[in-house]
């Protein structure tokens, strides 16, 4: 699992970024990373494949289900499910959870290459931050000297 904080900042070069800014440049960038590995995780896959995976994603649980009891069926049972079941703790809600799972088992049984793809988009999206990390303190520092500015960013 990607975890965009404060050591994700600081690993870019972005330790400096204020306080202000740090929540929305994290948003932006899960959002683009989502986007990214999204773009080449479907490149490949068959429009039932997408629809299906997008059921999963909007949390169509009927649709859920049925792939559920069709390709694991025990999945209650599965170690990974049961993982996910005790990193949420007892403020997990377990239709919550039941869709964390149906997600990453349907990118396991049609894309198991979704780690290298979700790791290569990081690395990429990384470098691209680190390269442009002066021009974004810049541009924050420009914005707070201007009494609030909006930044370019």
């Amino acid at each position: 699992m990607v975890h965009l904080d404060e050591s994700f900042l600081a690993e870019v070069g972005l330790a400096d970024l204020p306080a202000t800014e740090r929540q929305s440049l994290l948003h932006v960038v899960g959002e683009e990373l989502g986007l990214r590995v999204g773009v080449a995780l479907s490149d490949g896959l068959s429009d039932g494949q997408l629809a299906e995976f997008e059921a999963i994603i909007d949390k169509d649980y009927e649709r859920i289900v049925a792939w559920l009891d069709t390709c694991t069926p025990d999945f209650a049972d599965d170690p990974l499910y049961q993982l996910m079941v005790l990193e949420a703790g007892a403020s997990g809600e377990p239709g919550d959870i039941v869709c964390e799972y149906a997600a990453t088992k349907w990118l396991e049984v049609n894309r198991p290459d979704y780690r290298d793809v979700v790791a290569a988009a990081l690395v990429e999206l990384k470098s691209e931050l680190r390269r442009d990390s002066a021009r974004l303190l810049g541009s924050s520092t420009a914005a707070e000297n201007d009494g609030g500015a909006q930044s370019a960013c």
